[in-house]
């Protein structure tokens, strides 16, 4: 009688586990069936098959067969999981959530089935629930990155910029952090409150590149040595040359709200009628430009960055539009303007009394000053203002009338208000309207 030369049949699941692993698909399928033909119901067999046949996009027979394995293994919590996924995949979401559902059953503390619960359950518009499953995997695990993603993501589009920005950079921080932008970075573990971190970040973008004035701009902000009286004119002309393109996208979704504020104010402030000659200093794409062209006799603007004023030539409102730093094209137009207005440029300042100066000499008896600024870092302490981590000047209340009346403004107004969300809170500042000597402080 001939000898039987075929393998054990736990020798043949090696084989054809081999084949798989080595991505000899057809092989491995042909192992796996002939042991399915002489023990049918051998789970393990069923279940590689199915992982097989789905990898081979035939997911309605894999689903089947993980079907069978599951009934025949019911205490396998990794094969739910993989039923599961093949589930959700093919749209199957009732059947995926079951799925889900059991093998968290069987093992509550594995943080990947609660993640796969959360996304099923967001795919089903089950919102809360997917929330909490998600953050029951981060409670397991506080450095699984899918589900700080996931959650983030979840919160983000349903109103929770502020709770989302935490896992969102949370998630990004998470290792390996080799080849992420360190500017990226270091914004994630300043918004983490990671200052220490942030600055080790700029450090080492530094040493990498010591000639970039955004990595050293951010270094001085997050480490508070070397920090410049005001920003360098390279790190506002790069900071904004590649920020251009995207910027007035990126502020409507901050809730920018200096052009309207500019607007009310602007309104109570001046006749109708375009009588005037404004300057808008800091103009960048020309954002509030729309709402000072109905004071304007001429409407001058001045940026730093000549993608930024590009962008603003597209509009077609300005008369004339330079590239030139703000305090030296002040310096340099006495008496020009009746009304200068300085959205949000200012924050790239520190002390102001020299940029105010000048703005006084630039404008006309009569004329008008009006800024923002965002509220001082905690660190300003006694001078009134001071850097902050995200490499942005605040300036305080009282600082600001005391540096006004150094230039010889007199103060008509010093408004809080709400300058921008961003990465979820509130940035919140100051609108200043303050008149040249020989203004009349009660408008029109």
């Amino acid at each position: 009688m001939a000898e039987n030369t075929s393998p054990a049949p736990a020798e043949a699941l090696n084989m054809a586990v081999a084949a798989h692993a080595r991505g000899d698909l057809a092989e491995a399928e042909q192992g796996y069936r002939r042991l399915l033909s002489a023990a049918p119901d051998h789970p393990e067999t069923l279940h590689l098959l199915g992982l097989l046949l789905h990898q081979r996009g035939r997911s309605d027979d894999a689903i089947g067969l993980l079907g069978r394995a599951t009934e025949l293994r019911p205490e396998r919590a990794d094969w739910y999981n993989d039923l599961g996924n093949m589930l959700f995949q093919r749209g199957a979401l009732e059947e995926a959530t079951a799925a889900f559902l059991r093998a968290i059953e069987l093992q509550r503390n594995d943080a990947s089935l609660w993640n796969n619960l959360g996304a099923v359950l967001e795919a089903r518009a089950q919102y809360d629930e997917a929330g909490h499953s998600y953050r029951q995997a981060i409670a397991i695990d506080p450095h699984f990155v899918a589900a700080l993603d996931n959650l983030g993501r979840l919160l983000s589009a349903h109103g929770e910029p502020n709770e989302a920005a935490e896992y969102l950079c949370r998630a990004y921080v998470e290792g390996p952090v080799e080849g992420k932008p360190k500017k990226m970075l270091g914004i994630a573990y300043y918004t983490l409150g990671m200052i220490d971190r942030a600055a080790m970040t700029y450090r080492r973008w530094l040493a990498e590149e010591p000639d970039n004035p955004i990595a050293r701009h951010m270094l001085a902000a997050c480490s508070g040595q070397d920090v410049p009286p005001r920003a360098a004119d390279a790190y506002v002309e790069q900071a904004f040359d590649e920020f251009a393109d995207r910027f007035d996208e990126q502020l409507a979704g901050l809730s920018y709200h200096v052009p309207t504020l500019l607007a009310r104010t602007l309104s109570d402030l001046l006749p109708p009628g375009r009588r005037f000659a404004i300057l808008d200093a800091g103009c960048g794409t020309g954002l509030c430009g729309p709402e000072l062209v109905p004071h304007a006799s001429r409407l001058t603007g001045v940026d730093l960055s000549s993608r930024m004023l590009a962008l603003a030539e597209r509009r077609g409102i300005y008369d004339e539009l330079v590239k030139a730093e703000l305090e030296a094209y002040l310096a340099k137009h006495s008496g020009a303007f009746d009304l200068i207005v300085i959205a949000d440029a200012l924050i790239y300042f520190g002390a102001l009394e020299p940029v105010l100066a000048a703005a006084h000499g630039s404008l006309r008896a009569a004329g008008w000053l009006l800024f923002t600024v965002e509220a001082p870092p905690a660190s300003a302490g006694e001078s009134g203002y001071g850097i902050k981590p995200n490499g942005r000047y605040g300036h305080g209340e009282a600082y600001l009338e005391a540096a006004l009346a150094a230039g010889g403004f007199a103060v008509r107004s010093i408004a809080p208000t709400l300058i921008r969300i961003e990465l979820g809170a509130q940035v919140r500042g100051y609108l200043a309207v303050a008149a040249r000597a020989g203004a009349n402080q009660r408008g029109r």
